[in-house]
């Protein structure tokens, strides 16, 4: 029988690291604007999710509800001269680099206001204004793209970092460990992010892999790592600190685990507590009890004394934005016949 290492230990666990977070220092202000990130990405993908089941949207959808504290404390620590990379699940890190939300709902719904011009969808977001350079579907494509980037940030000096998000899924395809080498080698500016939320697809991490944890594999290649709570923005935004200085400083790359759980299934909205060997109702309910936002919003009312009130207005706020930004949307239009082959040839359109 195979002997499988629980290294991530409570990390892992549900039923622990539920409480409210500890804000230690952090200002009011600073973790207020967490909070309106992480809800604002909340709300984006329930109403996403609600127009893939009202059959508005065609493409899939890959959902990251309860991992959004993942992809606002990084960004915390980022700015728009970085280059952020994505993957098939990338909702949370467009967001979280205050990319247009308008440009996220009209490229879903496949507008020609979209963020890729209509022309991607979901899986394809494109905001570089914003530091967000692209997005894409295939498993660990965008790692060496990050890599690439990154020689770029080398090259010019300037102390900019990339960064590449993936799951504990994309560690199983060979491109990680080559990127992770090269940048060792070339001691690169790159923040390799993993969002470990225990599942490929359908299938949970112990039957894919010997241990549960995927920093093992940044050891390998003598790469700075650490491995946090993902359900905790104050945890992830700590380690990216301290992760994303050393890169500015010239000190090569790094890799940050943030062990976390995705409430809905692989694609579309719904739970799929009836696939996989662990997936469970009971395991979900336990996860949902490690609300990043919820265990924030705990400790601003108990440790800072935080009038709900505040909250509430944030929220309206937030409401707004995502039904002006749906409504944006739908009044657009799709993109014109003629512009098809302007993403395939250059200056076809000319």
């Amino acid at each position: 029988m195979r002997n499988f290492e629980d290294s991530l230990g409570p990390l892992a666990d549900p039923k622990q690291l539920t409480s409210a977070l500890e804000l230690r220092n952090a200002s009011t202000d600073w973790l207020l604007g967490c909070y309106r990130d992480m809800r604002a990405i909340r709300r984006a993908e329930e109403t996403i999710a609600a127009l893939y089941s009202a059959k508005e949207t065609l493409t899939p959808v890959h959902l990251g509800i309860g991992q959004e504290a993942v992809a606002v404390g990084v960004s915390a620590h980022l700015n728009d001269g970085d280059r952020i990379y994505s993957g098939h699940r990338g909702h949370s890190h467009y967001l979280a680099m205050h990319a247009s939300m308008k440009g996220l709902m009209a490229e879903v719904l496949g507008r020609a206001t979209g963020a890729s011009g209509g022309m991607g969808g979901s899986m394809h977001l494109f905001a570089p204004e914003a530091g967000f350079h692209g997005s894409v579907p295939i498993v660990g494509a965008t790692i060496p793209i990050a890599v690439g980037a990154a020689i770029a940030c080398k090259m010019d000096g300037r102390g900019q970092v990339a960064v590449c998000y993936f799951g504990d899924g994309a560690c199983e395809e060979g491109v990680l460990h080559e990127s992770l080498n090269l940048a060792r080698v070339m001691d690169l500016p790159v923040l390799f992010v993993c969002e470990n939320n225990l599942y490929s697809s359908h299938l949970d991490i112990h039957l894919r892999q010997p241990s549960n944890s995927v920093a093992r594999i940044a050891e390998a290649h003598r790469v700075a790592r650490r491995v946090v709570d993902g359900n905790d923005v104050m945890a992830v935004a700590d380690a990216a600190s301290e992760l994303i200085g050393a890169c500015r400083r010239g000190e090569g790359p790094a890799f940050l685990e943030a062990v976390t759980f995705r409430w809905l299934g692989h694609v579309g909205p719904n739970a799929d507590i009836d696939v996989g060997v662990h997936r469970s109702p009971g395991e979900l309910e336990a996860w949902k009890r490690r609300d990043p936002i919820r265990r924030l919003v705990d400790a601003l009312i108990h440790d800072r004394n935080l009038d709900t009130s505040v909250l509430e207005d944030i929220d309206r706020e937030i409401d707004a934005e995502v039904s002006d930004a749906v409504a944006f949307a739908r009044g657009s239009g799709f993109p014109e016949d003629r512009v098809l082959m302007d993403y395939v040839y250059a200056g076809a359109g000319a």
